[in-house]
């Protein structure tokens, strides 16, 4: 719930940008700019809400997200112009507030929960996409009905006391027995993750995760605009964009539990190769149900790969770092959703084709999965073989 309120900001600025872009009278290119700003401070705002966590808890860092939202909606609804607009998306909506919504809390569900882990992150995880799937026709409601200015002022009274309050059961901090690992024979948490220094774990970790979301942006940044070039109409394509959402729920809740019997390597690199699979299928097939049906397999496929960075994290890395490395690893997620929505626009550019942007997506998933697999041979069979635990 708390994620579900929190990532509100991430879909509705969408949703307000056309209203806001006329009422400034800006053209699209600038509109866009609180979007990207929102994204940027995003990313950056986890990384330091994850070392906030570890030295004070979640609830304390729920509040900053809670205060952080309630003005940024309420300052954005009384911006005059759209520089305004965008830096209030960027330093509060995004930097201070949805950010403490999503690499806190998954690396907090993380520290609670020890046989289910997988799944008790999915479900926490997923409240993201349920994010995506509801507040977009509320807003859209409230702008029909009021105007967005009224809207996102009411949505910022919303998010603030809402989240203070579901707050207030995020009060105890995780107990010292989620150290224990997950299940038989997986890896004990160490200072020397995968046989090498944490930091330079935790970059491989964030190499894996630019790849695999640069890969991952192209479906769903470019959707889109493909079935518009494709002459299926712009319906179309948010049609099959959402499709990938409500798939990816399922995903997430799936792969989590899948999660809890395999660890969190493997699923990542299940995950990796099921996306790659389903990037290769928009290649031979361009039809309109035929697209329906892949938009929907990659939703399925997908869905399970960023949370599972998080359980990868808890399991290699000692619980006092546990918020900071998550933090950074999801980070490097967003960084590759945004370099690879704009990678794949500019591929096009230069191609014409979107099919030359897809091979460029393939591509970076095959880095990831190749960083993944030489990961789960360091721990398993290489040089850096971690400890495990006894069976």
């Amino acid at each position: 719930m708390l994620m579900t309120v929190g990532s509100s900001a991430m879909y509705v600025v969408s949703v307000v940008l056309p209203a806001a872009q006329a009422e400034f009278g800006v053209a699209r290119a600038d509109a866009s700019l609180p979007y990207t700003l929102l994204m940027v401070g995003f990313g950056l705002g986890g990384l330091l809400m994850g070392r906030l966590v570890d030295r004070i808890g979640v609830m304390p860092v729920l509040w900053i997200g809670a205060v952080g939202l309630g003005l940024g909606f309420t300052l954005a609804a009384h911006a005059q112009d759209i520089v305004a607009f965008a830096i209030v998306h960027g330093l509060l909506l995004g930097l201070l507030g949805s950010s403490t919504t999503f690499a806190p809390l998954v690396a907090d569900t993380a520290l609670w929960f020890v046989r289910r882990r997988g799944i008790a992150v999915a479900i926490c995880a997923s409240g993201n996409y349920v994010a995506g799937a509801v507040w977009p026709p509320i807003v859209q409601a409230g702008i029909s009905n009021w105007g967005w200015r009224d809207t996102y002022t009411a949505l910022g009274l919303l998010c603030t006391v809402t989240m203070v309050l579901l707050s207030l059961a995020m009060r105890p901090r995780p107990p010292a027995a989620a150290a224990a690992p997950a299940r038989a024979g997986a890896p004990v948490a160490s200072k020397r993750p995968f046989g090498m220094s944490m930091n330079a774990a935790t970059a491989w970790l964030c190499l894996a995760g630019v790849a695999c979301c640069v890969a991952m942006a192209m479906p769903q940044v470019h959707i889109v605009a493909y079935c518009t070039d494709l002459g299926f109409g712009a319906a179309r394509g948010a049609q099959m964009l959402s499709l990938m959402l409500a798939t990816g729920i399922v995903s997430r809740l799936v792969m989590g539990a899948v999660c809890d019997r395999i660890g969190g390597l493997r699923t990542l690199l299940l995950g990796s190769a099921l996306q790659m699979v389903a990037l290769t299928l928009f290649l031979p097939f361009d039809g309109l149900v035929s697209l329906y049906v892949v938009s929907a397999l990659f939703g399925l496929f997908q869905g399970g790969i960023v949370p599972s960075y998080a359980i990868i994290v808890r399991e290699h890395f000692p619980a006092a770092v546990a918020g900071a490395r998550t933090g950074a690893v999801l980070m490097s997620t967003l960084l590759g959703m945004a370099l690879g929505g704009w990678m794949s626009g500019k591929v096009f550019d230069l191609t014409g084709s979107y099919d030359a942007a897809f091979v460029n997506g393939i591509a970076w998933n095959a880095l990831n999965l190749a960083i993944a697999g030489w990961l789960l041979w360091r721990v398993h069979g290489g040089p850096g073989r971690a400890r495990l635990a006894p069976a």
